[in-house]
């Protein structure tokens, strides 16, 4: 490889760490301070025309940066290996920078044009992204995503166009005092219409899975930190406005059936990077839902766990994926821990931080948002749902590591296994210690005073329940031979009903496509092709070649007809001359 790009990921890894860094040292004073910083930069001013960049510094902002950047250079670091045989690596290293920059825009913007400049980079670079191995493919998943996602983009601008009301677009001074104005009540719809397109909850969810043709070090970006991300932050921007209203209701119902969806297909699964995908896509249900019962907070303390953990299960899909010669089928691996261990021990430790198994950093964010489920008054279908979604994260999870890791090895004739990359490893293993200490390092800093929820013991068991069931059904279902009992307990049609993500795929590319596509070619058929070539174009040729047939047949040498023309001339002529 040039030692050029070397020295270019090389600079934004260290780049990207420093700035990670720095944010960690703000974020600690702010804190401590409880200090808010709101800073406009003024970039043009002529006559009464002032244009001003607003940027909004608090602990929030500030310690998602240091995610972000965090993840960031992690991700870099790694495609220092993982990309050494692309020709263009300049090209992807800046379009990795792009993303990150949008993002970090969006996370410092109280404003909404600032705001629409980070979502729309997000789209437009996730876009590039997806399509970057550029294969048939790839082109449809990519044009899926930047589709799904222009919906939100065609949201945030109404939004903008509804906030000229109020004079400025500075969202994060209305958001309190304008709550009862029906004007506030529209742009809090479409915001959270907007924020749903982007966490691809449903009927958005189809674009996630399809985005996983981009290669591995993006998805470990995309899926954790950034782009599925950004709609969960808006809303944890806009909570204030939010959290009474009649929409959050919706979203509540809409987040729990998406975390459920997801859950399911994720068992269905064969694609190694799908069922991270649709595991990412059942994590952000769990924190939209949490966000639609008020608890801004607990979303967002998921939201960071939850991005450790995403990113290192994304990684070590990667490393997998090199050594399987870019095989990325379950069924078609196994036995793989006696190969390549710190991989495995890696994938291990953030699947079980992915199931909230105690002490790891998704125990303190999901055992405190079931816990302040079961504390709050919702009803009994929201209660199963995420009980039962809880359950569904256990059961993929034991059946990823039955299929990769327990299983005989079941790759046919290629025996391309070899010892892990050192440059992977160590990018890995800041991960690894990342999603064992993130969650109480994040429990102290967001919390000001220790949480203490008193529930009867069958509720306070409620999470550990759910999570041991979820653990057999893994092991049961793993183990199916050809004769068992269970796979006769569903029929076809159900299991493809529950394979293909409840059909939402196909109901948004061909669903959306059909009625029009059915009706342009009728138009084509009976119009372009039927009646308007009838009376145009086909019909006045048709005609003139009739006459020319019968002309010609008069102007034929013949001496029959021209004596028979004079005769008939004359004969005209003298009835005209007598009468």
């Amino acid at each position: 490889m040039n030692k050029n790009y070397l020295s270019i990921c090389f600079l934004s890894f260290f780049l990207l760490f420093l700035f990670m860094m720095m944010n960690f040292f703000f974020m600690m004073y702010f804190i401590m301070n409880n200090i808010i910083l709101f800073l406009e930069w003024e970039i043009i001013s002529f006559n009464s025309l002032s244009i001003v960049m607003s940027i909004l510094l608090d602990w929030m902002s500030l310690l998602f940066m240091m995610f972000v950047s965090l993840i960031s250079s992690v991700v870099i670091y790694y495609s220092k290996s993982y990309m050494s045989s692309e020709l263009n690596l300049f090209r992807f290293i800046v379009l990795v920078l792009l993303f990150v920059f949008s993002m970090i825009l969006l996370i410092v913007s109280p404003n909404m044009i600032s705001i629409l400049l980070g979502w729309d980079g997000l789209g437009l670079v996730s876009y590039c992204l997806v399509i970057y191995y550029q294969n048939l493919k790839s082109y449809n998943a990519g044009m899926l995503t930047v589709l799904s996602n222009r919906i939100g983009d065609v949201l945030i601008l109404m939004v903008i166009c509804w906030m000229m009301n109020y004079g400025s677009w500075n969202y994060i001074f209305y958001l309190e005092f304008m709550k009862n104005d029906y004007c506030m009540i529209y742009i809090g719809f479409m915001v959270i219409l907007a924020a749903m397109t982007k966490s691809a909850q449903i009927p958005f969810s189809s674009w996630l899975p399809a985005a996983m043709a981009a290669p591995t070090p993006v998805s470990a970006l995309v899926h954790s930190s950034t782009l599925v991300t950004a709609g969960v932050y808006l809303l944890i921007r806009f909570n204030l406005l939010l959290v009474e209203t009649l929409f959050f209701k919706f979203l509540l119902l809409i987040s729990s059936l998406t975390m459920f969806m997801a859950g399911i297909s994720a068992n269905y699964e064969f694609d190694l990077k799908k069922i991270i995908a649709l595991s990412t896509l059942s994590q952000l249900g769990l924190m939209m839902s949490i966000l639609s019962m008020g608890m801004p907070l607990l979303a967002f303390f998921h939201l960071l766990t939850h991005a450790m953990f995403k990113a290192l299960l994304f990684m070590c899909a990667g490393v997998i994926i090199h050594l399987m010669n870019d095989m990325q089928d379950i069924r078609f691996m196994g036995g793989i821990s006696f190969y390549i261990p710190m991989t495995c021990l890696c994938m291990n430790i953030s699947n079980m931080a992915l199931c909230g198994i105690p002490f790891l950093a998704g125990f303190y964010s999901k055992d405190l948002i079931l816990e302040m489920l079961s504390f709050s008054n919702f009803n009994i279908l929201i209660f199963f749902l995420y009980y039962i979604s809880t359950g569904l994260t256990v059961f993929y999870s034991v059946r990823l590591v039955m299929y990769l890791m327990i299983n005989d090895y079941n790759l046919l004739c290629v025996y391309n296994l070899y010892d892990e990359d050192y440059i992977m490893i160590k990018s890995m293993l800041v991960l690894l210690f990342m999603s064992v200490i993130s969650g109480s390092m994040l429990m102290w800093l967001i919390f000001y005073f220790p949480y203490m929820i008193y529930l009867p013991l069958n509720l306070k068991f409620m999470v550990i329940y759910s999570m041991f069931i979820g653990l057999m059904m893994g092991y049961i279902v793993s183990n199916m031979n050809i004769y068992s009992l269970n796979k006769y307990l569903c029929t076809y049609n159900l299991s493809m009903f529950l394979c293909l993500m409840w059909f939402m795929p196909s109901l948004s590319t061909y669903g959306v496509s059909y009625y029009f596509l059915n009706f342009s070619q009728k138009l084509l058929k009976y119009i372009d092709f039927g009646w308007s070539e009838l009376y145009s174009g086909w019909g006045m040729f048709n005609i003139v070649k009739n006459y020319s047939i019968f002309y010609n047949m008069y102007q034929m040498n013949n001496f029959k007809i021209y004596l028979f023309s004079f005769i008939l001339w004359v004969m005209i002529f003298l009835f005209i001359m007598l009468f």
